[in-house]
């Protein structure tokens, strides 16, 4: 057999790896050869990698990464699911409205289903009656809106001289700007995009509006059908018997007071819309009943409702009375009503516990308007009412409700004292 030659230790393997980059390849480091590097004192504190791996797989940090993505989650999807979430959170609130009705109706051995069905049937012959009632003025109005206009412009003509002749005066300094910068050139036609009209933005389109409307109703009536089965269900699946009589209090508690402030607050627009009624009345404004009507329904928006319908009203009255002076006693007397409404009669009947503090409402409608747009905003205070509400009967989430609510006078003296 032929020998092999032994093989010297010191030689390379038989699979030696890739070969060396050359010079002037792009794989090989560029390195400063008169470079320095200024050595770590002797006392430097060492880096304890340790504790940097510790804090990066900290379950704090986990927290709150895992939070900031459920909060942009909720945000998306409240966005973008809009058409789909708003017919449930109407019924929902609707539901917590009735409910009690439902329940009375019980006591009176009236099946649950049948109450229900009542009142479903109640809902739609009111606000059928009221649509009805309401739609001649509404039509009137709305065919005689350009020359309403027209008149109201033309008798403030003499207040708004003034910001006439601002507005000439910038605009001539603008045509004056621009000739002088486009040399005289043509001036390239503009082109306008109409967006959506209101009625199109408030309830959509036709089919859009029927389709949840009856969504709407047909939810509701399951809701107020079922009565306690959701509950009964959750009492059913909880382990022990504390958690099941905690569960119990904290749903009979927040039902409670949620339909105590939506039937509060619905009898107060109510009864300001009654109230504004008359007196529009009295002050020989003509169709006083859809005045009426529009204030309870925009009393619902703080704050934009009330300067919505002052606007409203200041047009509709100049172009019935003869005098500017006199058309600004029908805006001055609703903005009586509705100062008296919010600083007096609603403090009152609300208490301390179910108001809401100014900044959380603006936020609140500020953030529900840019969610769902114009029924965000007529949903914000009972949504963020109910938010309260929940926070206040949930340990955990007492803190979020305290924020919400409104400053009482003890309160007041202990900060003042602090």
């Amino acid at each position: 057999m032929p020998s092999h030659p032994p093989r010297d230790q010191d030689s390379a393997p038989e699979s030696a790896g890739p070969p060396a980059p050359g010079p002037g390849s792009v794989l090989t480091p560029d390195v400063d050869p008169a470079a320095t590097s200024t050595p770590a004192a002797a006392d430097a504190q060492q880096p304890d990698l340790g504790a940097t791996g510790h804090a990066i797989e900290s379950h704090f940090n986990h927290s709150v990464s895992i939070t900031v993505l459920a909060v942009l989650a909720v945000l998306y999807t409240l966005y973008f699911a809009r058409s789909f979430l708003l017919p449930i959170v109407i019924a929902f609130l609707l539901s917590f409205l009735f409910s009690p009705l439902v329940r009375a109706m019980a006591r009176m051995r009236i099946r649950p289903p049948a109450g229900a069905g009542i009142v479903i049937l109640g809902l739609l012959a009111t606000v059928s009656f009221a649509g009805y009632e309401l739609s001649y003025p509404v039509q009137s109005w709305a065919a005689s809106a350009p020359q309403t206009l027209q008149t109201a412009q033309h008798k403030m003509k003499d207040l708004l001289k003034p910001l006439e002749r601002a507005s000439k005066t910038a605009e001539q300094v603008q045509n004056a700007a621009g000739g002088v910068a486009g040399g005289g050139a043509a001036r390239t036609p503009e082109v306008v995009v109409r967006g959506e009209s209101i009625i199109s933005r408030i309830f959509g389109t036709t089919q859009r509006f029927v389709t949840a409307a009856l969504e709407t109703l047909i939810l509701l009536y399951f809701l107020l059908a079922a009565g306690d089965l959701f509950l009964q269900k959750l009492i059913k699946v909880l382990p022990t018997r504390s958690d099941k009589r905690k569960a119990v209090e904290i749903a009979r508690k927040t039902e409670a007071s949620i339909s105590t402030y939506l039937l509060t607050t619905a009898a107060v627009n109510i009864t300001e819309g009654a109230v504004v009624a008359l007196t529009m009345w009295i002050l020989g404004m003509p169709s006083p009943l859809l005045w009426g009507a529009m204030v309870a329904l925009l009393e619902f928006v703080p704050y934009l409702g009330a300067l919505t319908m002052t606007v409203v009203l200041s047009i509709a009255a100049l172009t019935v009375y003869d005098t500017v002076g006199q058309a600004m006693l029908v805006p001055g007397a609703f903005l009586v009503i509705n100062i008296i409404q919010g600083n007096f009669v609603s403090p009152m009947l609300m208490g301390h516990k179910l108001a809401l503090n100014p900044v959380a409402l603006l936020v609140g409608l500020t953030f529900w308007f840019w969610i769902w747009g114009i029924p965000g905003a007529f949903l914000a205070v009972p949504l963020m009412a109910t938010f309260k509400i929940l926070c206040d009967h949930i340990e955990s989430l007492a803190a979020i409700g305290e924020f919400l609510g409104m400053r009482d006078e003890n309160e007041r003296r202990a900060a003042v004292r602090s």
